[in-house]
């Protein structure tokens, strides 16, 4: 009959409805997962070996709690596997809106990734360089302690120049969600803002260092734990989702 429902198409729908809410469900968890590695990873495990002026108590603390230290470069594996994962999935969401800015975000995404894996070998290398390798015999205990810790400490500015690729993907991205209708506007305006303060450290990091801040990096935790909670509770308003990309197609 001319008009009746048609129930090979509403299958169709309900099974894109679900596909979409699992994919707002898994960005929820990858969030989350990202947030506990990256702040065991980069807060709690450097600020409990790392003396900022003090090579020696580093390097001690780097032997004595080697299993700690190496923890905090696994936990990095798995916020990067986290973040790779992601660029792909919050392309999906968001591309609706502009395919070309959600693509872009999830190209800066990569690369904020990418550079900030080759910090991390510089974070990683102190487990060689005090590993009591016979080639380095030919450094003093001191000449090792002091290469541990400008390791470290180029690890920091490596890790700080990479937030300027992933402050740029977080405001692409928060610019999307504000136009999408199916994200709320205030997690779009959240998240433009954290990234906005993740490259104004950047630029302090590299040209006034006095003044690069960690409460610029304050307002990505709170973008990003809203961000979590919304999509784990609440997910995408999938119906404003499909209409937007029917307009865009």
């Amino acid at each position: 009959m001319y008009g009746a429902a048609n129930p090979v198409d509403d299958r169709r729908l309900a099974q894109s409805a679900a596909s979409l809410q699992t994919y707002a469900r898994i960005a929820g968890v990858l969030l989350l997962l990202t947030i506990v590695a990256g702040g065991f990873g980069e807060f709690y495990v450097p600020s409990k070996l790392i003396v900022s002026a003090d090579a020696t108590a580093t390097a001690k603390n780097i032997v004595a709690f080697n299993p700690l230290f190496r923890m905090g470069f696994a936990t990095y594996l798995v916020e990067a596997v986290c973040d790779i994962a992601l660029s792909l999935i919050l392309y999906v969401l968001l591309r609706p809106v502009q395919k070309n800015l959600a693509l872009l975000a999830a190209f800066f995404g990569l690369v904020s990734t990418a550079v900030f894996a080759v910090a991390e070998l510089f974070y990683f290398a102190p487990s060689f360089i005090l590993g009591g390798a016979g080639y380095l015999k030919t450094f003093s205990p001191d000449q090792l302690n002091t290469l541990a810790l400008l390791s470290l400490k180029l690890y920091g500015y490596g890790g700080g120049i990479f937030m300027v690729f992933y402050g740029i993907a977080a405001i692409l991205r928060g610019y999307l969600i504000f136009r999408s209708g199916y994200i709320p506007k205030v997690l779009g305006i959240l998240l433009a803002i954290a990234g906005l303060g993740f490259v104004m450290r950047n630029f302090a990091l590299v040209l006034a260092p006095a003044y690069a801040s960690d409460v610029l990096l304050l307002p990505m935790t709170l973008a990003a734990v809203s961000l979590t909670v919304w999509f784990l509770v609440k997910g995408i308003d999938v119906s404003q989702w499909e209409a937007r990309a029917a307009i865009s197609e």
